[in-house]
């Protein structure tokens, strides 16, 4: 890696006393008001510039890039200053990236990048076979757009790559929302996950396509499905509830608002062999649970795996009341001896919170 240049070209971002703990900690993270603004003013900087990121007694921590327009002002880079976020850098990090998917997966369908846990803060990759889907959420990233893409194309050589630059978290740093393609970007792309195909739409599904973060837990799904009636709530196109089907559930009632979900799921599921197993249901969550209780209906193992009911801090208390609701709603429709899956993917609510909630429900 030949990243390595002289830190003096950076200007500094200095923090107040004692605000550097979090990130010697690990954390990657710095908020607006740790900052000695007296020192070095956020008002100095340009979103994504790169700096030198000091305590408050001006030893380096790293460097990091900038925005001085959100709560979340800085994120780390590198702990040693000498490497800056550049085509080096990320070539060197998806290669590690890689290496470490490839000693899991033997297939190319997997998330390549998460962001801050692959040291690439504000980048998340998706790989669909010879199609990679990049989703871009910070200035910092966007300002080395055309480093991603070639990291990305240097690592990879893939026949295509979407740059997603659409989640509504880009409005937090100031960013316009679009889509741009690179190379040959197909409509649909197969997705293969524990021996399952899935087909999707890149344009059209949700986020980066597909939600790769939850793989593993769907394979251990797989364990307990055989012979069970099983709900699928916010099924999407099928991903945990046709894993049921494969694992040997006799019924599988899958839930979306999506009609356009729905009916890809219907087409996987039949691509699978298992149309007469799996039945859906459009309609929002909430109402079609309450319909179900209603209806008497009792399922054997249900999964309720919904999107963000936090999105922002000031939304924790309504956020926690929606789990709290649908995950009464999901304990009234479980048979005796039933198993509950219930997942949060809201970064704002802790795993000892869920829990909590969940015993309340």
């Amino acid at each position: 890696m030949d990243t390595a240049r002289s830190a003096d070209s950076l200007a500094p971002l200095r923090l107040k006393k004692n605000e550097d703990r979090r990130l010697r900690a690990g954390h990657l993270w710095v908020y607006s008001n740790e900052v000695d603004t007296s020192s070095t003013p956020l008002k100095a900087f340009q979103p994504g510039q790169q700096v030198l990121l000091q305590s408050h007694n001006g030893k380096t921590l790293g460097c990091a890039y900038v925005n001085p327009n959100s709560l979340i002002c800085a994120r780390l880079i590198s702990r040693d200053a000498r490497y800056r976020l550049d085509r080096s850098l990320l070539i060197h990090r998806l290669n590690i990236a890689l290496a470490l998917r490839e000693r899991l997966f033997a297939q190319p369908f997997y998330r390549l990048v998460y962001g801050e846990a692959d040291h690439l803060p504000g980048l998340v990759i998706d790989r669909y076979g010879d199609v990679c889907v990049v989703q871009c959420t910070t200035a910092g990233m966007e300002a080395v757009k055309d480093e991603v893409l070639a990291a990305v194309d240097k690592v990879l050589r893939p026949a295509g790559i979407l740059w997603r630059a659409d989640s509504p978290v880009r409005q937090l740093e100031g960013l316009d929302s679009y889509r741009d393609d690179h190379g040959r970007v197909p409509e649909q792309v197969r997705v293969t996950e524990h021996g399952v195909e899935f087909t999707l739409s890149l344009s059209q599904g949700q986020k980066t396509g597909w939600f790769y973060d939850q793989r593993m837990n769907r394979a251990r799904l797989r364990d307990y499905v055989s012979g069970l009636r099983v709900l699928d709530v916010y099924s999407y196109v099928g991903a945990w509830g046709l894993q049921a089907a494969a694992a040997g559930a006799t019924e599988v009632v899958c839930v979306d608002a999506s009609a356009n979900a729905l009916d890809a799921l219907h087409a996987n599921a039949a691509a699978n062999g298992f149309d007469e197993r799996v039945a859906t249901i459009q309609g929002e969550a909430f109402e079609v649970l309450s319909q179900l209780r209603a209806d008497q209906q009792r399922f054997d193992l249900v999964i309720l795996d919904p999107p963000a009911f936090i999105k922002r801090k000031k939304d924790a208390k309504a956020g926690e009341q929606a789990y709290h609701r649908l995950n009464q709603l999901g304990m009234q429709v479980l048979g005796r001896d039933g198993v509950l899956v219930s997942a949060s993917c809201s970064q704002h609510l802790g795993e000892a919170q869920l829990q909590q909630i969940l015993l309340q429900s």
